[in-house]
């Protein structure tokens, strides 16, 4: 073998032990500064449930869907004595701005099962971020 073909193999063998180490140290860095215990654990898995069972859907809407019943105005239609004619809105925030949209009727099957999806996707990030703050302070407290 070659002095060159050596040095270059030599180069090589170092510089992979040294990322090797780098990612020793990460890991134990990242264990060392975990919360221990039932508790952690439990908050871990909970975690790591919801995360499993959630990607990101791409069809989920936010806000709610209502009903509510409106008169037309027409003066011999049938709205005037009764409730008036079902109509269903989307009601959601944008840049902080409240928006409402009709639905057509065919929808609102649709759209429900989405809105209802949205809201579960939302209270399992909610799930998490809390279970992330818990495992925060049990980590600080453990530290002491």
């Amino acid at each position: 073998m070659s002095d060159a073909l050596a040095g270059h193999l030599s180069i090589f063998a170092f510089v992979q032990e040294v990322e090797i180490y780098e990612i020793l140290w990460y890991i134990y860095n990242k264990m060392k500064n975990k919360p221990k215990g039932s508790q952690a654990a439990r908050l871990r898995q909970r975690k790591f449930d919801i995360l499993r069972r959630f990607a990101i859907p791409p069809d989920l809407l936010p806000g709610s869907l209502s009903l509510s019943h409106l008169h037309c105005g027409k003066p011999n239609c049938h709205c005037r004595k009764g409730a008036g004619h079902a109509a269903w809105s989307l009601t959601f925030m944008v840049d902080g701005k409240k928006q409402v949209h009709h639905i057509p009727k065919a929808w609102v099957e649709d759209v429900q099962k989405r809105v209802h999806a949205g809201r579960e996707f939302q209270d399992a990030v909610r799930d998490v971020l809390a279970a992330n703050a818990q495992l925060l302070v049990l980590t600080k407290k453990q530290r002491r």
